[in-house]
């Protein structure tokens, strides 16, 4: 069922007031805004055949911030009240100063309809939850007698926001989001080996209870963890490596998309700052930021600064064209805001973020990649990671890998790690395939303290010259 347009300002706060007062906090400022947020969350946990963990989490609040040059006064809370507004009001007006700052003009503030405005588990009772996870927790034991675990989460979100703006603009936005994942561990022969999958969107949450999705979600975390479970150590060395389409992705997220947000290029953080309008990947490299995806995890009607999403050409067949931008580094950087201005939640300050972040489909056939290496691996699931943002140096983990050798993709591989730099890695890129894919939906991203969902996608990729760590001879 669609809700109504969140509006702090009909029970809680007059609305005439608070722009008053938020006016008075950004007079002399170059920019600022009064955020406020309603939310609530709900996540069941299914583990060894029983209900492990149930929580339900609701909040509200304001953030009410003034900018001016590079510095940002900030100050919430969770009262939605005129004294706490007041007090807020006049900490974030400290760094105003003397003021003499030039009021930034408006977003356009014309939010586009990327998914419904609904309470994603409105109507699904939680015994009609519980008894799904109990369902999927038998499905995946019979398909296979080595399944010796299950685990399911299943989880649920509504964010409500509204922005004010000192011109007395207001947009408001809806933000659904579920999730289910699952992940089962096997056992034979004393060796045990697991497997995960898992996605979501801004969608209701019936969409992910439909047996053939949630049924294909436990056959691949089965598949995933029987070919663990043959697997054999990973080489160590240096060598070409193939990348799968879809969840790869995030390796081009952490190592590539970080360094190409504003505040690292402005603050000349970043391995790619200085370089716009240089070659920085292989002809051919695409990577592109759309938060205009209909129905993703990254993708918003308005960004949290009240901009509209747009798709965003970051690097263009190997030239670097942009950064993502929120809009303090923008006018800093004498650009265009693009959308990004992101926050965890009203407690937290906007910052430039990614949204969805993928590079576009070549022209080469993904068999004719891997048939063109000749001593590598094929990397198509990963884990965690680990990236230097000042240089684009990542450790990547790989949860599901195989050794390839003469262009034949042999054993399934443990423990390979895949080690380099992303400005290295994208100049190094010699195949891409047609096959681009997005990520299921099951992206998260942390920067600074703050996490926000996002996507990622990619095709089959060459890359040539990666550390592969792992604890065989190559």
């Amino acid at each position: 069922m669609s809700r109504q347009s969140f509006d702090p300002f009909a029970a809680q706060l007059d609305r005439d007031t608070a722009l008053k007062v938020l006016q008075q906090a950004v007079h002399g400022a170059d920019d600022g805004e009064l955020f406020l947020e309603r939310s609530q969350s709900e996540t069941l946990v299914f583990d060894d055949g029983r209900l492990r963990n149930s929580s339900f989490m609701a909040a509200q609040g304001f953030g009410l911030r003034a900018v001016r040059g590079e510095v940002s006064g900030y100050a919430h809370s969770s009262e939605i009240t005129l004294p706490a507004l007041t007090r807020a009001a006049e900490t974030a007006r400290l760094a105003v100063g003397q003021g003499g700052g030039v009021m930034a003009t408006a977003p356009a503030m014309r939010p586009v309809n990327l998914y419904p405005a609904i309470d994603p588990a409105q109507d699904i009772s939680i015994a009609r939850r519980i008894d799904l996870l109990r369902q999927i927790d038998a499905y995946a034991r019979q398909l296979d007698p080595r399944v010796v675990q299950v685990t399911v989460s299943m989880g649920s979100s509504i964010q409500e926001v509204a922005i004010l703006r000192p011109e007395g603009g207001l947009a408001t936005d809806i933000r659904p989001m579920t999730r289910l994942n699952v992940a089962v561990i096997v056992e034979n022969n004393d060796r045990r080996e697991s497997g995960h999958a898992g996605g979501g969107g801004r969608y209701a949450l019936d969409a992910l209870m439909e047996p053939a999705h949630w049924q294909a979600q436990v056959q691949e975390a089965l598949r995933i963890a029987l070919v663990n479970l043959r697997s054999v150590p990973a080489p160590a060395g240096v060598m070409d490596v193939v990348l799968g389409p879809g969840w790869p992705g995030i390796l081009l997220h952490e190592a590539v998309g970080h360094g190409l947000e504003g505040d690292f290029n402005r603050k000349k953080a970043s391995a790619f700052a200085g370089l716009m309008g240089q070659r920085v990947a292989a002809p051919g490299v695409t990577v592109v930021d759309d938060g205009t995806i209909p129905d993703r995890r990254g993708s918003l009607n308005i960004d949290d600064e009240g901009t509209p999403p747009a798709r965003n050409v970051l690097i263009e067949d190997g030239i670097l064209v942009g950064y993502m931008q929120d809009r303090q580094n923008a006018r800093l950087m004498g650009v265009e805001p693009t959308g990004n201005g992101r926050r965890e939640s009203y407690a937290h300050v906007p910052m430039p973020r990614m949204t969805n972040t993928y590079m576009p489909g070549g022209d080469t056939d993904p068999a004719d990649i891997l048939a063109d290496l000749d001593d590598g691996i094929y990397a198509v699931g990963f884990g965690g990671g680990q990236v230097d943002i000042t240089n684009g140096k990542f450790v990547f983990s790989c949860t599901e890998a195989y050794r390839v050798k003469n262009g034949v993709v042999g054993d399934p591989i443990r423990g390979a790690t895949l080690i380099g730099d992303g400005a290295t890695a994208l100049q190094h890129i010699r195949g891409i395939g047609n096959d681009m894919a997005l990520d299921p939906g099951m992206g998260n991203c942390g920067k600074q303290g703050q996490w926000v969902p996002v996507g990622v996608g990619q095709p089959t990729l060459m890359i040539g010259g990666l550390t592969v760590g792992g604890s065989a001879a190559g």
